[in-house]
């Protein structure tokens, strides 16, 4: 299912949708979370990009383990095969840093969306929601680059 997508290894397709997803989260996220007047603007983007995201993540995941099966069944040479599994390791880092950043989004949005139950909660939670936000999309963002860093290497190296 996640190998091709008309003829082309589904994971070269997917990744971009993650180059492209997981540092929006982030920035949006942030952005929500830091700059209370823009959250009437910001908040259906956030919420829509905090279920994306982590699908999308999923999906590439997926995909890049059945693209490397591929490698291996083709004999690809033991360094390219290396460089591949650390891309991997990076990948399912980025997989649940992204996950862990939407349910971040998600629990900062229900906390200052101005219900009832929200307005029960501590003061001080939503400062402590952006804190956690801030902290996993940095860290998002930079799995995102060791992750294309990676992957890039290990079809590039010695090609160009």
């Amino acid at each position: 299912m996640f190998e091709k997508v008309a003829g082309l290894p589904g994971h070269v397709l997917v990744v971009h949708a993650v180059v492209v997803f997981v540092p929006l989260l982030a920035l949006l996220a942030v952005a929500y979370g830091v700059l209370p007047r823009w959250r009437d603007r910001l908040g259906w983007a956030v919420a829509a990009l905090a279920v994306v995201t982590p699908v999308v993540a999923w999906v590439a995941t997926e995909s890049g383990e059945a693209f490397e099966r591929v490698l291996r069944d083709g004999g690809y040479p033991p360094e390219i095969l290396s460089q591949v599994e650390t891309h991997a390791a990076y990948g399912d880092r980025l997989l649940w840093t992204s996950l862990a950043l939407a349910v971040a989004a998600i629990a900062l949005l229900l906390a200052t969306s101005g219900r009832a139950r929200a307005r029960a909660l501590p003061s001080w939670l939503p400062v402590v929601l952006t804190v956690v936000v801030v902290g996993l999309a940095v860290l998002a963002t930079i799995y995102v680059y060791l992750t294309g860093e990676t992957g890039a290497r290990a079809v590039w190296d010695g090609v160009v």
